[in-house]
């Protein structure tokens, strides 16, 4: 029997080579005063602001250099109220979505950020509509334009949580591939390590549903011929387009699954540590999956999840045969083909593992992980990404 399951995405998808085209007209129908939320590149939005003024809508650039904290977020709601925006739009990677979305829905509910946000909050409701809120991703690889949260850094307590509802699914999410050929390869592999590891990780989760399961598989596909050759060509629009499928399929995955101990790990691990997001899953991605299936094999042995690492393996190998250890493999070698750095590279030590793995335990991504882990089978893991 099927277990009961829900699907909730952003009001209107667009997807397309060319579709950035359309984002003055829709934003008129949307509102008239723009809070224009970007990454640390404002240059890369002027084809945006272009549409936008053609429009006659009123627009105020919020810049994110880093990815956000309770203080970024927190400026951009101040000059969004400042200036009385009625819309607000993201241009950007991961960083710039989730600022965004965390912006549009504050603007609405009264009070303070740490009311809603998860474990270090108070994490009371979300329950007042945002002000209406577009998507526009410039990277192949969070899926954000298309989750129901925002992932918010709090430096002072060194760890990432979210902000989470419903109401948070942008009313427009636009998908332009050719905004990614511009993309470096650094940022490419990241964010498309990134996109791989959100597709795995609601495939094997205790909460995958057949909606998502067939969203990863075909993400799963695309990702596994055109990750690397978009890394090496990031001019070829069709590599792009795969990934850019590949993020979108991960962010409507993960938003109605669950992830699983990478992002368990990786959560506390950004707010511990300055690293890229995608950098720290694609060094995890081996390690838990090797983990993982060892543990499940001398654990659960006859649990559908070790069927699901031998198909994954087929479909990244493209070799029908394949079982799950040729699966690790492959993402092991593909770590390296991409250059990604060791954890230790951004200064993990082993003195580290025990508040690492103690916030880690705690998070929600980790009770999505298809069992539950011990204390070594977790240090383990860090063993394995540290160098």
């Amino acid at each position: 029997m099927v277990e009961p399951f829900e699907f909730a995405t952003a009001t209107r998808l667009i997807f397309g080579a060319g579709k950035l085209s359309e984002a003055g007209t829709i934003a008129t129908a949307l509102g008239r005063s723009a809070l224009i939320v970007t990454g640390s590149s404002e240059d890369r939005a002027k084809p945006l602001l272009r549409l936008l003024a053609a429009g006659d809508i009123k627009t105020m650039i919020f810049p994110v250099l880093a990815e956000p904290t309770v203080t970024i977020v927190s400026q951009g709601l101040e000059i969004a109220r400042r200036n009385q925006c009625d819309i607000v739009i993201s241009f950007g990677g991961g960083s710039a979505i989730d600022t965004g979305k965390a912006i549009a829905i504050l603007f609405t509910n009264e009070g303070d950020i740490y009311d809603y946000m998860e474990v270090i909050g108070r994490g009371k409701p979300l329950i007042k509509p945002p002000l209406p809120y577009i998507a526009i991703p410039t990277t192949a690889g969070t899926g954000s334009e298309v989750s129901r949260n925002a992932v918010i850094g709090s430096p002072e307590k060194r760890v990432k949580v979210s902000l989470r509802s419903l109401l948070m699914l942008p009313r427009v999410a636009l998908i332009d591939p050719e905004l990614t050929l511009s993309l470096p390869s650094h940022q490419t592999a990241f964010s498309g390590m990134d996109a791989l590891t959100q597709l795995i990780e609601p495939y094997v989760s205790i909460k995958s549903n057949p909606m998502t399961d067939a969203l990863c598989r075909e993400g799963l596909s695309r990702a596994g011929r055109s990750l690397l050759p978009a890394y090496r060509d990031g001019h070829d629009i069709n590599t792009r387009e795969d990934m850019c499928l590949a993020s979108l399929f991960s962010g409507l995955a993960l938003a109605n699954a669950k992830l699983g101990a990478i992002h368990g790990f990786a959560g506390p691990f950004g707010g511990m540590f300055e690293a890229p997001h995608g950098a720290i899953c694609a060094r995890l991605l081996p390690a838990v999956m090797g983990i993982n299936l060892r543990a499940l094999q001398a654990r659960a042995p006859q649990s559908q999840i070790v069927d699901r690492y031998n198909e994954i393996a087929k479909i990244l190998t493209g070799d029908f045969s394949a079982v799950a250890k040729e699966g690790v493999e492959w993402t092991e070698r593909l770590t390296q083909q991409l250059e990604i750095p060791a954890l230790s590279t951004y200064g993990l030590t082993r003195a580290d593992y025990p508040e690492l793995i103690g916030k880690a335990a705690r998070s929600s991504s980790m009770q999505g992980n298809p069992l539950k882990l011990t204390q070594t089978e977790m240090e383990e893991i860090l063993d394995r990404a540290l160098d």
